[in-house]
């Protein structure tokens, strides 16, 4: 089904709308339940250029960008919001020297027709927030995984050992120590929708490393320990999206993670994506 971006938008702001007005009053307006129904209807196809969506626009002086080409300190990814190859949208990525960016646009060229609403990206502002994470244990040895499960070495660990994960001491290093949820750079790969396959460069055969994860939410993990330190504190500014803490509103595939993945040899190889 096509929708344009101001009907989805539109769309988003009345399901908004109601759900506020559930507090006091149960029923959708009149003019609710006919845009409703006039989008769901669909547009037709458009035969001509559709413009890319832009997804994120990252610096180096905020974030950490591997595999950086010279002179660049701006990463801008873009996606055409259509399904491609394995149901996801085809991505792009634009390395740039922003000292050059001297022509910017107030409002970027917007696709006259998407696919799907969650294709969308609601703009929003990165508080980028530097934090530690190890591997996945599937990405770890033998030895190691057994040793995930030996609740005595866990509990040397004192006040930092949680001690309901008892029964199952592995999950505390998946949930708590493991790759961090949500978007992020660089990092290690997040792995469970298949378990973890080589990923080597389709031009030079190297494998390749994490640049960005594009999430689904940022709260797609079982703990509170990955949740930022202002939200701990206000836990309401997670209240919202569906599921809660997906600020963008994108959804890909179901509520997994889009991960792209660049070449450490070279910035001119072509990235690749993967869905986990």
């Amino acid at each position: 089904m096509l929708h344009s971006p101001d009907d989805v938008r539109l769309l988003r702001r009345n399901r908004a709308a109601a759900t506020e007005r559930l507090r006091r009053d149960p029923a959708a307006t009149p003019e609710e339940l006919e845009t409703a129904k006039r989008i769901k209807e669909g547009r037709p196809w458009f035969d001509g250029p559709v413009p890319m969506l832009p997804v994120a626009q990252l610096y180096a002086h905020d974030v950490s960008l591997p595999s950086t080409p010279p002179e660049a300190d701006l990463l801008q990814v873009m996606w055409c919001p259509f399904d491609h190859v394995e149901a996801r949208p085809r991505t792009a990525l634009f390395w740039r020297a922003s000292a050059t960016v001297t022509d910017v646009l107030d409002t970027p060229p917007a696709p006259p027709i998407v696919q799907f609403d969650w294709y969308l990206p609601e703009p929003c502002l990165l508080a980028p927030e530097q934090v530690t994470e190890f591997p996945n244990p599937m990405e770890l040895s033998k030895e190691l995984q057994e040793q995930l499960g030996d609740v005595s070495r866990w509990e040397t660990a004192g006040a930092a050992w949680d001690s309901r994960y008892a029964a199952a001491p592995q999950e505390f290093y998946l949930n708590e120590l493991s790759h961090a949820p949500g978007w992020k750079t660089g990092g290690w790969s997040r792995w469970g929708l298949t378990d973890p396959i080589p990923r080597p460069c389709p031009a030079c055969g190297d494998e390749m490393v994490p640049l960005l994860t594009i999430a689904s939410s940022e709260s797609g993990s079982s703990s509170d320990s990955w949740t930022p330190e202002e939200e701990q504190r206000d836990p309401t500014s997670l209240l919202m999206g569906s599921p809660l803490g997906n600020f963008t509103l994108l959804d890909i595939a179901g509520g997994y993670d889009l991960q792209l993945h660049v070449c450490p040899v070279s910035p001119d190889h072509p990235h690749t994506d993967l869905i986990q």
